[in-house]
């Protein structure tokens, strides 16, 4: 027993070590991980809460482009402020989409990152919190685990907002398909208008001007839909022609 004790202590003191800045001189640059122990460590004396908080953040983003999402993740726990709880879901659900995981993984930090939210008590923080998961999710081609995301939220506006915001991601994917289903979801006809609009450019911008005729036909107000077959007309065939 007392040899499993001795291992304990050693198994500390090193820890305290790695984290330790009086042993900072010792840390080398390309040493990341150590790196990033000196920086929590650092944050930690950090008296202003906002301040700490959004330095938590950032180590969080840091961490999840490390691959480190699990640590990423735990960070949250040691935040305070609610709005910055949901912006570092954000950073870390974006910060993945870049790391290009299996849809597996990607599962899982979804998962935890929706546990996380759930702890945010602070109604408007919390719907934020969601409305990023699902984008987060979008990013990653995971449609399916968007809508799911957007449908738990309880704000009209907020929920039709998350629509919108995956299906401007969809669209970016070049995917019009999931895009348009997206905005389908949408209850309200102004947003719904809204997200025809604006997708209707994003993939004209892409030269999908099918995928793109095919949404603005769907838009009911007639300035906005006139405003997006302009839109088409004119990336089909410019009006103005560059002059030498």
């Amino acid at each position: 027993m007392q040899q499993y004790k001795n291992l304990i202590l050693f198994l500390c003191f090193i820890t305290f070590i790695a984290i330790s800045p009086a042993f900072a001189k010792d840390c080398q640059l390309k040493d990341r991980t150590c790196v990033i122990a000196i920086l929590q460590n650092t944050t930690e004396q950090i008296e202003n809460e906002r301040w700490r908080d959004q330095t938590y953040r950032e180590i969080a983003k840091t961490l999840a482009f490390e691959g480190k999402t699990d640590a990423a993740i735990a960070l949250i726990d040691k935040i305070k402020t609610p709005d910055t709880k949901a912006m570092t879901i954000r950073g870390i659900g974006m910060a993945v989409t870049d790391i290009h995981l299996s849809s597996e993984e990607y599962t899982d930090i979804f998962t935890k990152l929706r546990a996380m939210a759930e702890k945010i008590e602070h109604k408007p923080s919390y719907a934020i919190a969601l409305t990023y998961i699902a984008m987060s999710q979008a990013f990653a081609g995971d449609d399916e685990g968007a809508w799911k995301t957007a449908a738990d939220m309880n704000n009209d506006s907020l929920r039709n907002k998350a629509y919108g915001e995956t299906a401007e991601i969809q669209a970016e994917r070049e995917n019009a398909k999931a895009a348009m289903k997206s905005i389908a979801f949408i209850k309200s006809a102004a947003f719904r208008n809204k997200a025809y609009s604006i997708i209707t450019k994003i993939l004209a911008d892409r030269n999908k001007l099918e995928e793109a005729f095919t949404s603005a036909k769907l838009i009911t107000n007639a300035y906005k839909k006139a405003q997006a077959l302009q839109y088409i007309l004119d990336k089909q065939k410019p009006r103005e022609v560059k002059k030498k």
